[in-house]
């Protein structure tokens, strides 16, 4: 209990810092699909969830509403096979995207990183908030491995998501930041050219 209580207390603290409105959801399950990393929710389309939705804890992004069901919806992490996520190195600046799959969905891999990239073991990975569905500056992973390939061009850098599924009951579902911009404006129509009548007969 005293744990527990410890790991509520920090998921609620973390919920003043989101400028995003959130709900409070518990983990029901996980899926039992071995080749894919899901988790169900008990919060649906009733309450409000909605496909797309970020998904995080104290420790940082746990991954995104795929399907939302009326009561219920289906959670896939940032370590699962087809999950992406933009990310800013909190030590450079540097944007990147990181990507599941690797270890048997237990790790993640920045992809499409030069070889002479300044990225190091020990940089911190946060939200970058280009994409319009998470808030920028939620921790997502730490670079475990740089390995560069200079006869490829890119570097191999693994990453450890900061924010482990597993034993985890509490999570936050926040709304994606699309469904909170201003509606675009419209384009203004140019009205049609008025039509004379001069020297036409009644």
């Amino acid at each position: 209990l005293a744990a527990e209580n410890i790991r509520l207390r920090a998921l609620l603290a973390l919920q003043p810092a989101l400028a995003v409105r959130t709900l409070a959801a518990e983990v029901l399950y996980e899926a039992a699909d071995p080749y894919s990393r899901k988790l169900f929710i008990n919060r649906g389309l009733t309450q409000g969830v909605v496909a797309g939705a970020p998904v995080v804890n104290e420790a940082g992004v746990l991954g995104q509403v795929t399907r939302a069901y009326p009561l219920t919806a289906e959670v896939t992490l940032v370590t699962d096979k087809d999950a992406a996520i933009p990310v800013l190195n909190t030590r450079t600046q540097q944007r990147g995207a990181a990507y599941g799959g690797l270890a048997k969905g237990s790790a993640m891999e920045l992809r499409f990183t030069a070889a002479n990239a300044d990225v190091r073991v020990g940089d911190l990975l946060h939200t970058s908030g280009v994409d319009g569905v998470y808030p920028a500056g939620l921790a997502v992973a730490t670079v475990t491995e740089v390995e560069r390939q200079a006869e490829g061009g890119f570097a191999r850098v693994t990453l450890a998501p900061t924010a482990l599924a597993d034993g985890v009951r509490h999570v936050l579902v926040i709304e994606p930041l699309a469904a909170q911009l201003p509606p675009q404006p419209e384009p203004e129509v140019e009205p049609l050219p008025r039509q004379t009548t001069k020297g036409r007969k009644p």
